[in-house]
């Protein structure tokens, strides 16, 4: 029996919410519809959290977003309004968040410090970034310290403490000597975690003057040496020495051995330590003992095992590491050191936390209006994080209200929401070790249902196959679709069709009857469309005449027949196999039309042959055997593959020859024509068969050449017509000698990775090439062309040998033999190799442009000094954008395009140039590391071309005698318009035309009325425009005079004119009729066939704007009136225009506005009248209030603009518009908490201090220690003195 269950209201709502959110919409992946739908902003790519920068390059905090519209950027700087247009040495990338800071123009990366966050806004809400903190790093040299000798007894411990400066971010540390070399360590002698040089116990072999620790700066590039440390042992056998030289022979003397030790714990000290590391991190536990003998180190976890495939042991087993550690991994570790006299351990207490992660991220959602959804943030860590939300970028719990919004812990649930729903929510996950932030939006969308599959898409299939017919759609809400056969056929039904849920229509059994149109209609509450899609049903490929099984006799002839049918509307293509694989290369094989007819049959022709026959939407294919027998009464001779040779021996033995011999096996009726003979190395490569020599089949012994250090073992194979036999049983073995080795590595190349580095690299030598035992590389180089002595390593059997320290871009010689104990090769041959590039250090001067024609430019510059290259020349890039249209002096994106010259040319051409045009070019040079600084910007002009046609030519007002036209001025006019030319002629019944009239019209005319023509009579009009250069392309238009005057009829609508900006339209037009009407304006995309969109006009104005259209994009519109007393509404003709192309949003500077003006200086004359009054008070001896006092010096609240208050008018000019894209100019912002600050500008850099002590080394590497800015106090107000911590900052987001 089914058990009830009571659920609370709370939690029913809460299960139905999640049960629809599932039926949120889904945005196909169509570029098109993405292109249209608006959408809420999302942040796609952004700088780490904790961003350490090079303090000698410019700064790039990256902010990147999607939206539509596309979004405007605004940044914060320590929880305050960052204005990038206060500070000359930061910008903004176009159409990106992104900010540059201009380090290396004379900018000081420390007064950059500090915490960062970018916010992308639209109409639809608005998205941020992480906390983003900017730290320099730094690499402060060594503190100077007089460093005394080490005196070291042998079998003593020794600490060699390296101690580095403290960098941002910590130096990597290493020991080398003075000759660059990394001092050998081992379980006895190694390097500790913290950088320290650990001695077990000390050898006389210990004793050297020059242990350096090394500190290398990744960020800055720079290594750092501390002074050299000297270690001296004393052995007991010198000190006896010492001793005996001072004492008589009857004297007893003598020391004390070297006494062995149990092993004791240089680190961790103590018995018991504590460790904290977070969760998904690298765990690194280390124990380094003293003793004698040198300890071995064992490590343990207690009550437990330690976790497999993720512990490693590093440092001869001194260092223990565990990856990817999780909350399992906390315990008790111990390090047990050990002995033969003793043990000594250590217990290491674990403790993992976790910074937040994610268990499920809040996702994007898509709603249509009225429907439910949900967005869920959970988090996880140890301690638990605090999870928070925020709507665009505020704190939810002071953001504006939303009726359809409910906050419930980790979950927002939306419940009827509308189209002013839609924003952005941000998630926040913080405990003590870090946070997590998540951007989701609510999109919500009203859209009338759209079709993607194209129009009349052709479906051909197979009858008795499937057929699927798409009809990919988006709508919202989520449209209803169905399906119909012919044009006026009905809906389709039954178990005969499938209804997928993408829209697809699915007929599992396709006849030829399913051939034919069928039409997909969707729609929802705010409309239909419909599309049609065609069917084709083919006959399916039969074989009706299939290949046989054959038997032919040897040397005869067959033939197999492949005889098909097909549809005629496919072409067939017909294949014969043989055994699955194509046919021989063959003469013998003829392939005919309907059969394959082999010639001459052999032996090899025996096997099974197929015909594939495939058309464009079937395979179909038949097999036949054909067996091949010999041809009686010849008795019948057995061919087969030779028996295996056998007998094998091995005589006259010496180092590098030996003597094989073998008995040949049966060669079953085909001569052998020859042997090979195999050898398998039985100390390199055991079970690997090499290919040795060939020798004739008429010789059964041959004197083989040996390789020294080879275990040899032979084998033959012999070999006939028929084939290849199997190997003979191996020979005994034989091992050579060893020797030097006889040749050197091959493919030695010197290329170095960094600018500081030579990366030697070649080919080893394989196993048996080595000649003996401990084969080794002896490397050597110098820097060519310098009176220099060779430097050599000797390195193990490896392939590549890192030099560092190199200067940049300078050729090497290069040579690498090989060696083992034995000694070595020969000399090698040398190589020349080059260390690293690194940036090319000039730019080309001398850039001269030559202006070819209105589209063509030639540049030209001088090379660079082959020296500030700095690598090898690829070539010149040449970077060139179109800054303005001189003919219409507004500025648009700027969209560079880039030219590659290769190799060492001084010249280019540079197409596709648009006349009349202001244009910039800079041009860099190239090498194998990137491109080097751009030279100054080299501005260059294009001359006048022939304009574009003109937009459009409407003619109206057709009367007897007259017509009027009316046109639009060219798109692209390419210069200076000087006039317009128009050409017409009367066309008769028989389409014959008249004699030709040319009319020359004034720039600045934009309509003409032509008289005195022909009544009832049709002309063809030609139109074009003229520069100084000449004539553009035409336009033709027809239009017909009436045949009787007639009185328009009323009422009427007419004149309709648009003036169209970026995302707006300001629409008017001429009434004639009564009053009293209601008139309305329709528009849609023009030349789609989606259905009018109708925007119903206030009152009776002869005007509207229209708002939200998209940049770039062509509008057909026209206006209409209703509510007429007598008779239907009456609509005007369709007129078409074209809104701007997308410019970079700005923010509206508040401090420009007339009203924030006025509203300023309104309050400074009241602050300066209460001033007054408060003045003759006191020295009437008066008193006032202090709230009088409070409100005179406070702050005006800076009140926020309404779009509908008649601030700002539906209706602006191109020219006002092109004003709003300005840049922002310097002025004030409100803050987040709605109170108004001080301006960041009242600070100077004379506030902050500048402490930078910069260092260069003489190989000019800079290693600078960088000061930390010091804060400003606040002068009043009760802010907190103490300067914002980067390091809370990153726990905490907001």
């Amino acid at each position: 029996m089914m058990k009830k269950k009571n659920i609370s209201a709370s939690k029913a709502s809460l299960v139905l919410f999640l049960c629809q959110m599932v039926s949120a919409l889904d945005v196909p992946l169509d570029s098109k519809l993405l292109e249209e739908l608006l959408q809420p902003p999302t942040i796609i790519q952004q700088s780490p959290k904790d961003y350490i920068v090079d303090p000698r390059e410019n700064i790039v905090i990256q902010c990147e977003a999607k939206g539509k519209p596309p979004p405007s950027f605004s940044w914060t700087r320590n929880g305050t309004h960052f204005d990038i247009d206060k500070d000359a040495l930061v910008t903004m990338k176009p159409n990106s968040g992104t900010l540059v800071v201009n380090i290396m123009n004379g900018g000081k990366a420390e007064a950059y410090e500090g915490v960062y966050q970018c916010t992308a806004r639209n109409e639809r809400g608005a998205a941020i970034s992480n906390n983003i903190v900017i730290r320099p790093s730094r690499s402060p040299l060594w503190t100077k310290e007089k460093l005394e000798p080490n005196h070291v007894r042998e079998g003593d411990s020794l600490v060699l403490h390296c101690r580095p400066p403290v960098g941002l971010p910590p130096p990597i540390i290493f020991w080398m000597d003075n000759a660059f070399q990394r001092l050998p360590q081992s379980e006895r002698v190694s390097q500790g975690l913290n950088g320290d040089l650990y001695f077990s116990n000390v050898q006389p072999e210990d004793t050297r003057e020059d242990y350096i620790c090394y500190a290398r700066f990744n960020h800055t590039q720079t290594i750092q040496q501390k002074q050299p440390i000297s270690v001296k042992v004393f052995s007991m056998d010198s000190l006896n020495d010492t001793i005996a030289a001072n004492l008589s022979d009857t004297d007893i003397y003598g020391a004390k051995p070297v006494t062995e030790r149990q092993p004791v714990l240089l680190t961790p000290t103590g018995s018991t330590s504590t460790k904290v590391e977070l969760r998904g991190n690298v765990l690194l536990l280390e124990c380094i003992a003293a003793g004698l003998p040198t300890p071995v180190i064992r490590w343990i976890k207690e009550g437990g095992e330690l976790p497999a495939n993720r512990t490693f042991f590093e440092n001869f087993k001194k260092t223990l590491k565990i990856i990817d550690v999780s909350e399992a991994d906390s315990g008790n570790y111990k390090c047990i050191a050990r002995n033969t006299l003793g043990s000594a351990h250590h217990v290491i207490s674990v403790t993992v936390k976790a910074a937040p992660y994610w268990i499920t991220a809040p996702r994007n959602l898509v709603l249509s209006p009225g429907e439910d959804g949900t967005l869920i943030c959970r988090a996880n860590g140890n301690p638990k994080p605090d999870i928070t939300w925020l709507a665009n970028g505020v704190p939810i719990a002071i953001a504006p209200e939303d009726p359809s919004r409910k906050v419930d812990g980790d979950t927002i649930i939306f419940s009827h929401v509308q189209e002013r729903s839609s924003a952005v929510y941000q998630c926040n996950a913080s405990n003590e070790y870090g946070y997590l932030l998540a951007n989701a939006f609510v999109n919500v969308l009203a859209e009338p249902p759209r079709i993607l599959t194209p129009a009349n898409k052709l479906y051909q299939v197979i009858a008795d196959s499937p057929a699927l017919l798409d009809c990919a759609y988006f709508g919202s809400p989520k449209p209803e679709i169905e399906w119909f056969k012919g044009v006026k056929g009905s809906i389709l039904r039954g178990n005969e069709y499938v209804f997928h849920d993408n829209g697809t229509l699915e007929i599992p059994v396709a006849q030829k009857d399913s051939t034919g149109t069928y039409t997909c209609v969707a729609r929802n509450e705010l409309g239909k469309i419909q599309n049609e899609v065609q069917l084709e049903v083919k006959d399916p490929t039969m074989i009706i005449k299939q290949p046989e099984y054959k038997v032919i006799q040897r040397y005869g002839q067959v033939s197999f027949e492949c005889i098909i049918k097909h549809d005629p509307t496919l072409l067939p293509t017909v294949v014969w196999l043989k055994d699955n694989d194509e046919l021989p290369d063959d003469e013998r094989f003829l392939v005919g039309k309907d059969n394959l007819t082999i010639m001459n049959v052999t032996d090899k022709d025996d096997g099974t042959y197929t015909c594939v026959v495939n058309t464009t939407l079937d395979s179909v294919s038949a097999s036949a055997v054909l067996t091949v027998v010999a041809a009686p009464p010849t008795p019948a001779i057995i061919y087969a593959r030779p028996n295996p040779p056998f007998d094998l021996e091995l005589t006259g033995q010496l180092e590098r020859s030996i003597e094989l011999s073998w008995v040949p096996g049966d060669e079953n009726n085909s001569p052998i024509t020859n042997f090979v003979i195999e050898f398998e190395d039985g100390l390199h490569e055991p079970g690997v068969w090499h290919y040795q020599t060939e020798v004739p089949g008429t010789q059964t012994t041959v004197q083989l050449k040996l390789s020294p250090y080879v275990n040899y073992s032979f084998r033959v194979i012999a070999v006939n017509e028929i084939g290849r036999s199997q190997p003979s049983e191996p020979s005994e073995q034989y091992l050579t000698k060893s020797a030097n080795p006889d040749e050197n590595p091959s493919n030695v190349q010197g290329i170095g990775s960094e600018p500081d580095n030579l990366v030697i690299t070649w080919e080893s030598l394989k196993g048996f090439q080595s000649n003996g035992p401990g084969l080794q590389y002896k490397v050597s180089w110098r820097q060519k062309d310098v009176d220099d002595e060779w430097t050599s390593v000797i390195v193990a059997n490896v392939s590549k040998y890192i030099v560092s320290g190199t200067p940049t871009f300078v050729p090497y010689e290069i040579k690498v033999q090989a060696l083992n104990d034995l000694g070595y090769a020969p000399e090698p041959l040398e190589v020349i190799g080059h260390s690293g590039e690194d940036l090319p250090m000039v730019a080309p001067g001398n850039v001269q442009v030559h202006v070819i024609n209105s589209t063509l430019a030639k540049v030209h510059w001088d090379p660079v000094p082959p020296k500030t290259v700095r690598g090898h020349l690829q070539g010149y890039k040449v970077y060139y954008w179109k800054v303005q249209s001189l003919s219409r002096r507004n500025r648009r994106h700027v969209e560079k395009k880039i030219l590659t010259f290769r190799g060492n040319k001084t010249f280019g051409m540079l197409p596709g140039l648009e006349p009349y045009s202001s244009y910039k070019l800079n041009v860099r040079v190239v090498n194998g590391k990137g491109e080097g600084p751009a030279s100054p910007d080299k501005v260059f002009k294009t001359p006048e071309g022939v304009p574009s046609s003109p937009s459009f030519l409407k003619i109206t007002n057709p009367t007897l005698d007259s017509l009027t036209l009316e046109w639009g001025s060219p798109t692209h006019p390419n210069g200076v318009l000087t006039s317009y030319i128009l050409k017409f002629q009367p066309i008769n019944n028989t389409h014959e035309l008249g004699p030709l009239v040319e009319i020359r019209i004034p720039a600045n005319e934009s309509s003409l009325i032509l008289k005195n023509l022909n009544y009832s009579t049709r002309y063809k009009f030609y139109f074009n425009a003229q520069t100084s250069v000449g004539s553009g392309s035409q336009i033709t238009e027809e239009a017909v005079t009436i045949m009787d005057e007639v009185q328009p009829l009323y009422p009427r609508i007419r004149n309709v004119t648009t003036a169209a900006a970026e995302t707006y339209a300001n629409i008017s037009w001429e009434y004639e009729g009564p009053d009293h009407v209601n008139f309305y304006v329709e528009y849609g995309v023009a030349g789609s066939k989606e259905d009018w969109k109708k925007e119903i006009v206030n009152a009776s104005r002869s005007f509207f704007v229209l708002k939200g259209l998209t940049p770039g994009t062509a509008y057909k519109v026209r206006v209409g009136a209703e509510g007429l007393s007598q008779g239907p509404g009456v609509r005007s003709s369709e007129d078409v225009f074209e809104t701007g192309p997308a410019m970079a949003s700005r923010q509206v500077d508040i401090a420009t506005q007339g009203w924030f003006i006025g509203l300023m200086c309104a309050v400074a004359l009241l602050i300066l009248i209460l001033l007054i009054v408060c003045f003759i008070r006191r020295n009437k001896g008066g008193k006032y209030p202090v709230k009088e006092k409070e409100d005179a010096h406070a702050d005006p609240e800076i009140q926020p603009m309404k779009e509908d208050d008649g601030t700002f008018g539906e209706y602006r000019s191109l020219e006002s518009d092109a004003e709003d894209h300005k840049p922002l100019k310097k002025g004030s912002r409100t803050p987040s908490d709605r109170t108004v600050k001080k301006e960041d500008s009242d600070d100077s850099l004379v506030d902050y201090g500048e402490g930078v002590n910069g260092q260069f080394n003489e190989d000019g590497s800079f290693i600078g220690q960088y000061s930390g800015k010091k804060e400003k106090e606040p002068a009043e107000g009760n802010e907190s003195s103490e300067a914002p911590s980067p390091v809370n900052a990153m726990n905490s987001f907001v």
